[in-house]
């Protein structure tokens, strides 16, 4: 398992934040001078940063659910915590080792320490805000084809709902508000409904109540996506089985049903008679059922091409063959954006549509950043939204 190998990784990252830290303490008075004072420090710090692995092995409960919670928001305090540290430890090596020798001795570590706890924590706690604010982005988008009498269409795309741990009640409440502030005729989920494990959701019940209240000419849709499952993560890592097959809670179906949401299993609906919706399973993870999913070929056959063609796929892969294929529309999420800077320079160099809209062949592709959030409940550089889709035909 991979997260058994990085472990050593992680202790060593934990080890320099916080002899950083401890060095700063001293700089700053003489009472952390004291050995029962540092010791104290030293288990609260032990404590934030096992609460990963606490969490992960405590059976389901309240104990359970704020483990994982602290865990998760640490981190993301780690991560900028060590981005700022090593910025600033690499600023001072670098006047050091030139002519400014003189003036690094001056940026005393009580200052510069000053610095990297109020940028880290600016950071984090500015995260934590902007990821509870849904934003609305619109995009305008126009298809060379007739869908039976309809000129326009309004659709509202979301993903990556991720509820559990982070995403509960409230966030969900906020979304549909603003999906139906934008009268839709048609709502998509482009997969990461569920955050893994069903025993996260805080209130069920309610949570289909809330959903069912989204109001849609057409009807709400959802394909899955490859955390639709039911396996154990440990900071990102999944545990379990790794030859066996993993599908979805039972209770994930019946919960999407009690919803008002259909989702799509590798197949097509006609709506109306006017344009086609075809929802894909996710690439690596295609859920119950279904061993293989079909090639982007194989989605399109039988369908008459006449009519437009939407897709929705939680992974924005396989874009050139299902243009080819002649697929008008690509709704799909997966990335987040990155979710956390730098996070969003990397999914640049991992999708050829990180985010945002694409224009490929005659296909327009639209990736949406999602609602919720993966691990940390912070937004640093990307924005939590849903997105209106404003379709023309021609």
């Amino acid at each position: 398992m991979l997260a058994v190998y990085l472990s050593p990784v992680y202790i060593l990252l934990n080890l320099y934040i916080l002899r950083w830290l401890l060095r700063w303490m001293n700089t700053c008075s003489s009472h952390f001078h004291r050995k029962g004072i540092k010791a104290c420090v030293i288990v609260v710090y032990s404590f934030l940063a096992l609460t990963l692995l606490t969490g992960f092995l405590l059976p389901g409960g309240w104990l359970g659910r704020l483990m994982k919670l602290i865990g998760n928001y640490w981190l993301g305090v780690m991560l900028y915590a060590l981005l700022v540290i090593a910025a600033a430890d690499l600023v001072r090596m670098i006047l050091r080792k030139m002519a400014y020798h003189r003036f690094a001795q001056k940026l005393k570590l009580s200052y510069v320490g000053a610095v990297c706890v109020i940028v880290t924590a600016a950071l984090c706690i500015g995260g934590a805000v902007n990821a509870r604010v849904i934003r609305t982005t619109d995009y305008d988008v126009t298809v060379d084809k007739q869908a039976d009498g309809i000129q326009k269409l309004k659709i509202v795309l979301t993903a990556d709902l991720h509820l559990g741990y982070n995403t509960g009640c409230h966030e969900m409440e906020q979304m549909v508000r603003k999906i139906n502030a934008q009268k839709p005729d048609l709502v998509v989920i482009a997969g990461d409904i569920f955050d893994n494990e069903y025993e996260a959701l805080d209130h069920p019940k309610r949570l289909i109540s809330i959903l069912k209240g989204i109001e849609s000419k057409y009807g709400v849709y959802a394909c899955y996506g490859n955390h639709d499952i039911e396996e154990k993560i440990l900071a990102g890592f999944t545990f379990g089985g790794r030859h066996e097959k993993k599908e979805s809670d039972p209770r994930m179906d019946i919960f999407l049903d009690k919803a008002g949401i259909t989702l799509l299993r590798d197949e097509k609906i006609l709506i109306d008679n006017r344009f086609y919706l075809y929802g894909r399973p996710d690439l690596h993870r295609p859920g119950r059922g279904i061993e293989v999913r079909k090639s982007a070929k194989e989605v399109t056959d039988g369908m008459d091409q006449e009519k437009p063609i939407i897709v929705l796929d939680h992974e924005p892969k396989e874009l050139e063959e299902l243009s080819e294929a002649g697929v008008d529309l690509d709704l799909s999420g997966h990335t987040h954006d990155g979710q956390m800077f730098p996070g969003n320079l990397v999914t640049r160099l991992m999708w050829e549509n990180s985010y945002g809209y694409l224009k490929k062949g005659d296909m327009h592709n639209i990736v949406t950043s999602g609602v919720g959030v993966f691990g940390p409940y912070m937004r640093v550089g990307t924005k939590a939204e849903i997105c209106v889709v404003n379709v023309q035909f021609q």
